[in-house]
C-alpha cells in the first residue's frame, strides 16, 4: 500500500524528523500537535482553554489537508503536564467533537515540547 504525505501551512510545520500526517491507504496517523499559530511557529498566547482550542484546531487542519475532518478521528491521545485540565479537555472537545465520539486516551507528562501544557495526536480513518 503506498505512503501520501499530508502536509499544510494552515498548521504548524514539523519542528523535527517527522511529517504533519502519514496516509496509508484509508488510515491517517497525525502527528502530535502543540499550541503553535501556524503562522508564527510560536505558542498561542492565554491561558489553558487558549492551548486545548488552538491544539484542536491545528489538527483539524491536518485532518482538512488529508481529505477528512475531525469527525473522522477514531482514535485521539492528549498528553497533559497537569492532569487537573482533564475536565477543560472534555468541555472544549464537545466544540469539536460529536457523537459517536472518538476512542481517547489522556496521559499525564512531565514536560512537552516548546513548554506546552497539551499535545494531542490521533488516527483518523477516511470513509
Amino acid at each position: 500500500m503506498s505512503r501520501e504525505i499530508i502536509s499544510t501551512q494552515n498548521a504548524p510545520k514539523a519542528i523535527g524528523t517527522y511529517s504533519q500526517a502519514v496516509k496509508i491507504g484509508r488510515t491517517v496517523y497525525l502527528s502530535g500537535q502543540i499550541p503553535l499559530v501556524p503562522s508564527k511557529m510560536e505558542l498561542i498566547e492565554g491561558d489553558m482553554r487558549a492551548q486545548i482550542t488552538q491544539v484542536f484546531d491545528n489538527l483539524g487542519a491536518v485532518a482538512t489537508a488529508a481529505g477528512g475532518s475531525l469527525a473522522d478521528i477514531a482514535k485521539l491521545n492528549i498528553y497533559l503536564t497537569d492532569l487537573t485540565h482533564f475536565p477543560l479537555i472534555n468541555e472544549i472537545m464537545a466544540n469539536y467533537f460529536k457523537e459517536p465520539y472518538p476512542a481517547r486516551a489522556a496521559v499525564g507528562v512531565a514536560s512537552l515540547p516548546k513548554g506546552a501544557q497539551v499535545e494531542m495526536d490521533a488516527v483518523m480513518v477516511m470513509g
